[in-house]
């Protein structure tokens, strides 16, 4: 089968099988949180472009993005709000210009897979450290619910743009274990309130996406290299 957009038959299933998920979600608590529904539709076609290496992929995570802050607001997550506006929209736009002026040559549209250097590891480290130490004293004066969570959260999602700017297939990874802190997030959420149970649902099908690209992205760093 011709491949679509640069994704095979595996891909798409993956993707339509993450869609037909989260739709039948929303369609059984009663169609509840439009804006959720949406978020993670546009979220999980995001992982699947990401995965295959498809800039268009960073590009839906910048309108993802501003979505979930929105989300995030309104339950009072703003570890969650201010992470996606103020440091993941943003990195996602630096990663955008990154994916596309460092194309492979070999395979157009797809971005080549970068190197980091130990410099860049530590950096990283170092920069992920200041963050969650700055962010868990912000998010305490906001009066952040869920605080050690959500204070993880920046954590994990910090090193995960960095390592998304740096073209490093561990990305993936990071966003991962992400998905599971948000898990943690949103099903009490969507305990009290059923218009959250897509956006919990939502993450499950991210950290399944997340895995994915991980192993995909390792599997195009054999091929690249």
């Amino acid at each position: 089968m011709k491949k679509r957009l640069g994704l095979a038959p595996r891909d798409l299933a993956i993707w339509a099988g993450s869609c037909i998920v989260i739709t039948a979600s929303f369609l059984l608590f009663g169609g509840e949180g439009v804006l959720s529904f949406a978020a993670s539709l546009i979220g999980a076609s995001s992982l699947i472009l990401c995965a295959k290496g498809l800039p268009a992929g960073q590009a839906l995570m910048i309108v993802f993005s501003l979505l979930y802050g929105i989300i995030s607001y309104g339950c009072a997550y703003y570890g969650e709000m201010i992470t996606y506006l103020g440091m993941t929209a943003p990195m996602a736009t630096a990663s955008l210009i990154s994916w596309i002026r460092h194309p492979y040559a070999e395979k157009g549209g797809e971005v080549a897979v970068g190197r980091v250097s130990a410099t860049a590891a530590l950096l990283t480290a170092l920069a992920t450290a200041a963050v969650t130490l700055l962010f868990f004293f912000v998010l305490k004066a906001f009066g952040t619910a869920r605080l050690p969570l959500s204070t993880l959260s920046v954590t994990t999602s910090f090193a995960a743009v960095c390592l998304t700017y740096l073209r490093s297939e561990y990305f993936a990874l990071a966003y991962a274990f992400n998905d599971v802190v948000l898990l943690g997030l949103w099903i009490p959420a969507a305990a009290q309130e059923q218009r959250y149970v897509p956006t919990a649902v939502c993450f499950g099908i991210f950290l399944v996406n997340d895995l994915y690209g991980f192993l995909s992205w390792k599997k195009m760093k054999h091929r690249q290299r």
